[in-house]
Order: structure tokens, then sequence, then C-alpha cells
């Protein structure tokens, strides 16, 4: 059933190392165990990704454990200028020595290396980024970083799907609008993130994939007359006509939406286009700022873009409340894979 929504909890996957149920929630009710998947370890994929940011700066952080490839990055963004520098840390045949948490409820992700030291720690009151790059950029980098989530039992979203191919699924948290507080030192430069303007997103998956993918992400965090309201776009990736992870979020509650479409120009710093078929969402989004990366070694590629860009527009919630929302810096993105 398309859009299914998952109402009780349980464990993700059968005795076969398939979905035991395909379809969405608002909460992570299944429960995610490595042991129980059937598929060669080189093939598992386990990631956290937190993005933090306001009009002004922020910064990205990356653990994973691609299997054959550890990938381990930090972003420094700074829109005013434009200006972007991202530095990864690449380890061999990782394939769950990390010891990533099988819950984005709990647990503590974490990676040192003699360069780079991050941390994620879920703690009772939010999440906790600890992060020290010693050689970034010719400069050292470092963070503490706590976001707040909206009241319990505020609403995320969560995806389970497959693809075609047995054993093939895609397990995916987004939490969006937990207010930020904390800091970043870049160099000589320090800047702060204020809770009042500065929100933290959370991109949290495990799964088993297939080896060519092309997806679409987007992303908003914001306060409109008082209320802290965002969205969660994607497609592309897994199949998503089983589920999507298209939701508006206004004062910790989902507004589900069905099929989104990106309209990405030529020129990427020309204007972007994201709306739904229905009407309840349309985006516009003026880019700043492209953080792109072309990495080929053959068998394994990747090409990125992840475009930020000042957006303005409307969405319309269940009940039919209008949220009008301008001048707040999202991202929209576009990434080929092949690993």
């Amino acid at each position: 059933m398309p859009n299914h929504e998952i109402t009780r909890p349980g464990p993700l996957l059968d005795a076969e190392g398939n979905l035991r149920e395909i379809g969405w929630s608002r909460q992570p009710l299944l429960h995610y165990d490595r042991s129980k998947v059937k598929a060669n370890p080189l093939r598992i994929k386990e990631w956290d990704y937190y993005l933090v940011m306001n009009n002004h700066y922020g910064a990205a952080f990356t653990v994973s454990d691609e299997g054959y490839l550890g990938l381990e990055s930090v972003s420094l963004f700074l829109f005013d200028e434009p200006w972007e520098h991202t530095q990864s840390v690449f380890s061999i045949l990782p394939m769950g020595t990390l010891k990533m948490p099988p819950s984005s409820n709990r647990g503590i992700t974490q990676f040192y290396s003699r360069d780079l030291k991050v941390r994620f720690t879920v703690e009772k009151e939010g999440r906790r980024i600890q992060c020290r790059f010693k050689h970034f950029d010719k400069a050292p980098f470092e963070c503490d970083i706590f976001l707040t989530p909206p009241p319990a039992p505020a609403d995320s979203i969560s995806i389970a799907i497959p693809w075609p191919k047995e054993g093939r699924f895609y397990y995916n948290r987004k939490i969006n609008c937990m207010r930020a507080e904390g800091f970043m030192r870049f160099g000589e430069a320090k800047y702060h993130f204020d809770p009042k303007n500065s929100f933290g997103t959370l991109d949290w998956g495990r799964g088993v994939w297939t080896y060519d993918n092309t997806w679409y992400w987007s992303s908003l965090n914001c306060q409109v007359k008082g209320k802290v309201f965002g969205f969660n776009l994607g497609y592309g990736f897994g199949d998503t006509e089983a589920a999507t992870e298209n939701a508006l979020f206004y004062n910790g509650k989902i507004s589900k939406l069905e099929k989104v479409i990106f309209e990405i120009p030529k020129n990427l710093y020309d204007q972007w286009h994201l709306f739904t078929l229905d009407g309840r969402l349309e985006v516009v989004m003026d880019p700043v700022l492209d953080r792109s990366a072309n990495l080929d070694f053959k068998a394994v590629s990747s090409n990125q873009h992840q475009v930020f860009g000042m957006m303005r527009g409307r969405a319309i919630l269940d009940g039919g409340k209008v949220v009008e929302f301008k001048d707040v810096m999202g991202f929209a993105e576009r990434v080929h894979n092949k690993f």
C-alpha cells in the first residue's frame, strides 16, 4: 500500500533479511539489528549526518561505515561570503568496526583518528555534537553544539523501503526543527549558534543499497510567527512508490506530503523550484553556495551538489492552515553515487 503508515513497534527485518513492514512512521518504531542483515558486510551502509545552520553560517558532520569504505567528514559554510570547505578522512574496510548505534534514539556515534575526533551523543534533553579537526584547511576546527528537539512527543519522519532485489533495504530517519546552541571555532574566528535563529537536522540511515543511485533531498527549518516550521523532501532512493519521506513539520506535528517535484536549472545558481502536484507546498530557492564534490575512482564514484540558498514559499498543513515563509536559508541537493 503506497505511503502506508507504520504504527506499531517491531523488528525491521524478517528471517530472510527483508523488510518486515514497508512504510513510513512518525517515530522510529522498527528496530534495526545488524546481525539480522542477510548481505555481504561490504554492502551494509550505516551513517549519521548532522547539519547545523542559520542564515549566515553552518556546518555539517558525517560519520559513516559504507562497508568497504569509511567516510568521516566535516563541512564549514559561510553563506555571507560565500565560502565552504569540506574535508574527509577515509578508512578501508570498516565493516561494522565503528559500532554504529542500532537506534537513532540512543547511543554514541564516534570516530577518532590522529587528525579528526568527532562524537555524537544522544542525551536526555537532546543531542550533542563535539568535533576537533586538527588540520582543517590550514587551521584547526572545533565545535561543541547542543540540539534541542521540539517538546516530546514531537514527530519526525522515518521510512522503511525496499529495492527490487531481495535483501536490499533503506531505513532512514530525519529529525527537523531542533534548536541549536553552541559554538564553532575555525582558526581565530568563532561562530555562535543562538537557539532563536539556529537549527539542526539529523539524517540517520541504515541499509543495504544497490550499486548505482541518484537521490534528491531538501530540508528547511525556521520560525514562523513564534512557531517552529520545517520540511523534509526527498526521492530517487529506493522504492518511493512504497513510501516517501516528504513531510511538513509545524509546532512538533507532521503533515505528510505525497510526490514532490524538484525543478533544477542547468546553471545551479539560477532559481530552483520545489513543489507538490496538489499545491500543498511551493518553494522558491535563490542559491548562494554549491557544496560540490566529484570523486571518480572508477568502480567508486560520487557526484554531489548540495546547494544552499534563501527560500520562500507557502505550505498547507493537514487541516488547511497555510504557513508562509521567506528569507530563510535551506538547501536542496542532487547526488549520484556508485559504490
